[in-house]
């Protein structure tokens, strides 16, 4: 695969909006999940809320994209200079030579959960002031973008649930390869909504207590909101040593079972040897993986030996997810960023809420932060029905 750079990035989750406080509350071990109280929500879960969203207004000629998707989407893009990063690529590239590739597994559809509390209850219409299209639509959150930057060229979304904001990585590098773009705005949202809460709770896969990925007492997910951007282009002739690329990246499709992995993480090793592969690289060169990392048993106990069978137990691993919760189809996006950070910051981000680390599963966890210096990580996000993809990512220098 093609190295690729990511040029400007920036992550709006629950421990903060943009780089900065995003890195802060990692070096802190600080979380951000908290008690539920999101909407009509009545379950005993944790959740990582970001807070402001509806109190985020869109601009007049986009108030028609106006669900808390795209307000959590519009959020994101206000951090860290990321508007004028892409205006700048505009110019270098040209409008139809950037393209918008976004994964979310749910998109807006909190706004039809509220628009059905609205129907007229002798007819069952829904209000009209509903727009399916502009909001609960999957590609909304590509359009909208797409929109606020007044793009031309391809606009997609990848919705494979929780691999969807990785999987985009590789979208954009099939298509530079291709010649079809030259830059590509690449990532995820995803919101809170009534349709994941309730439905990972009838699946049991709900944690009452903040979720602990890879502890001992592990009891389920958190599900958490974000926003992840990343500018995605070639990288010119001489790069900042603190510059960071995608190296590679890896897909598989393993179609175990809906909402179980294989128990032995066949499809999670597969993506990541793949991610490797397209690196040109051996498993030795990895000094930090971002683990995929949900906190149910079955889940962490399948990625664990997926990467006991290629790493060993020689690479430091830990799942963010303690901090910000699950989120969903933006996790991969917003995980890749966090890989970023720990190889642009020095240091490996300890797992958030993880005591009592599994003895059965033989990897090296981190429960605690870790000053180092990495060159290469590989970031993990493994979805429902075997949807996988793995990424490296590296220093220039």
């Amino acid at each position: 695969m093609n190295t690729l750079w990511l040029s400007h990035f920036t992550a709006t989750s629950a421990i903060g909006c943009g780089l900065e406080p995003t890195h802060a509350a990692l070096r802190q071990q600080r979380g951000g999940l908290v008690p539920c109280a999101f909407d009509t929500v009545d379950l005993n879960t944790f959740v990582g809320e970001v807070a402001g969203v509806d109190s985020v207004q869109l601009p007049a000629h986009l108030t028609d994209f106006d669900c808390r998707n795209n307000r959590l989407a519009f959020l994101g893009l206000q951090q860290d200079g990321f508007m004028a990063a892409v205006e700048a690529a505009i110019g270098r590239h040209g409008r139809r030579r950037v393209a918008v590739l976004l994964g979310t597994s749910t998109a807006g559809v909190l706004q039809s959960e509220q628009a059905y509390r609205r129907r007229d209850l002798t007819n069952g219409e829904l209000p009209a002031d509903f727009n399916y299209r502009t909001t609960h639509n999957a590609y909304s959150v590509a359009d909208f973008v797409r929109n606020v930057f007044k793009l031309e060229g391809p606009a997609a979304v990848v919705s494979t649930a929780c691999s969807s904001s990785a999987k985009v990585f590789a979208s954009a590098a099939r298509m530079m390869e291709a010649g079809l773009i030259d830059a590509a705005i690449v990532g995820g949202v995803d919101s809170l909504c009534l349709t994941t809460l309730y439905g990972f709770n009838s699946l049991e896969l709900l944690s009452a207590t903040p979720c602990r990925p890879f502890d001992a007492d592990r009891s389920g997910i958190s599900i958490g909101e974000a926003s992840a951007f990343i500018l995605l282009e070639r990288p010119p002739s001489t790069l900042d040593a603190n510059a960071v690329l995608l190296l590679g990246a890896g897909e598989s499709s393993d179609a175990y079972h809906m909402s179980s992995p294989h128990p032995d993480g066949l499809g999670a090793q597969m993506a990541m040897a793949g991610a490797l592969k397209a690196a040109g690289l051996q498993a030795g060169a990895i000094d930090y993986i971002n683990l995929h990392g949900t906190a149910t048993p079955s889940n962490d106990a399948a990625e664990g030996k997926a990467v006991a069978t290629l790493f060993g137990d020689r690479v430091p691993c830990s799942s963010t997810k303690g901090a910000t919760g699950h989120t969903l189809g933006a996790a991969g996006g917003l995980e890749a960023i966090i890989g970023a950070l720990a190889l642009q910051q020095g240091f490996l981000p300890g797992g958030v809420n993880t005591i009592n680390i599994d003895p059965t599963i033989p990897i090296q966890y981190l429960n605690a932060n870790r000053d180092s210096a990495p060159q290469r990580v590989l970031s993990n996000s493994f979805g429902f029905g075997g949807t996988n993809c793995s990424l490296v990512l590296g220093r220039a220098g």
